[in-house]
């Protein structure tokens, strides 16, 4: 039985990771901590084999204003769970990190193929508060402290938050863009799993989960639609102008730009418990 400790209660992939593991009830024994006040550092940790910490800001903001938050919140507070988890006694720290780090997407029509040797450059206030705390807690490591990175492109899942519900909306248009392009993305069903596997094999080091398949942002809106109901055609009349505003407009490149790990340092993917086409129709 091994005790797992999720910080970031309530979180889409915390809750979603707790009811994945609750399903082995023999096995492990779960439970979350609230990360908003002071209650993180009045727990014990040392009865844990694992904490998986997943709170943090999630998404992108360019406001000035929150640039001390996101520092506070995905930097400052995660190296601070980490060194008291190490403190503690706890086996193993797996860390939310994400492929944020690595930078702004490619213009359209050139793609981004991240490997274990890219070296992470982010650009924005968000993307440098992962990778901060990503490389500080990496040297917290001993042998008795595993540290885990997770480095994960977009979760998606049914309920989740973020960029890829906007995309449903965008499959309710009559007619959208024929324009190809790859991505990276990661299933919650998968991520979950991949947990799992991680936590059973005791494992360390930086790891990059996605779909076993890359998936272009057309065939999301392609699945989307027909699991709507809705009749949708794809034309490339406006293609060269999106091309043209893309190299000014960075939000047309998170929608059309290719940005992809290489599938070598993913694993062996016996963490897919499901496929790219049906996790689509799952989320809608």
């Amino acid at each position: 039985m091994k005790k797992i400790l999720i910080t970031g209660k309530n979180s889409y992939i915390g809750s979603n990771c707790k009811k994945w593991l609750e399903c082995y009830q023999d096995m492990y024994e779960v439970e979350e901590i609230d990360t908003k006040n002071e209650e993180w550092k009045k727990k014990d940790y040392s009865n844990y084999d694992t904490i998986l910490h997943v709170a943090g800001i999630a998404h992108v903001s360019s406001d000035p204003k929150l640039e001390d938050l996101y520092y506070k919140v995905n930097r400052d507070l995660a190296i601070e769970i980490a060194k008291k988890a190490k403190k503690d006694g706890v086996k193993q720290f797996i860390f939310m990190s994400s492929m944020i780090i690595y930078g702004k997407d490619e213009p359209i029509g050139r793609e981004k193929i991240i490997t274990s040797e890219t070296v992470p450059n982010s650009e924005d206030f968000y993307g440098k508060s992962k990778l901060d705390a990503d490389m500080a807690i990496q040297e917290l490591e001993d042998e008795k402290f595993k540290v885990v990175m997770v480095r994960t492109p977009m979760v998606y899942g049914p309920g989740c938050k973020g960029n890829f519900p906007k995309l449903k909306k965008l499959a309710k248009m009559p007619i959208f863009p024929n324009i190809e392009n790859n991505r990276s993305m990661i299933y919650i069903d998968n991520l979950c799993e991949f947990f799992k596997q991680v936590i059973d094999n005791q494992d360390r080091g930086i790891f990059y989960p996605q779909n076993r398949d890359y998936i272009s942002t057309k065939q999301i809106i392609k699945i989307m639609a027909e699991t709507m109901n809705k009749k949708i055609h794809f034309t490339k009349i406006f293609n060269p102008i999106i091309k043209v505003l893309s190299k000014k407009m960075p939000i047309i490149n998170k929608v059309f730009g290719s940005k992809v790990y290489s599938k070598e340092i993913s694993g062996d993917f016996s963490y897919i418990v499901v496929e790219n086409d049906e996790s689509i129709r799952r989320s809608v």
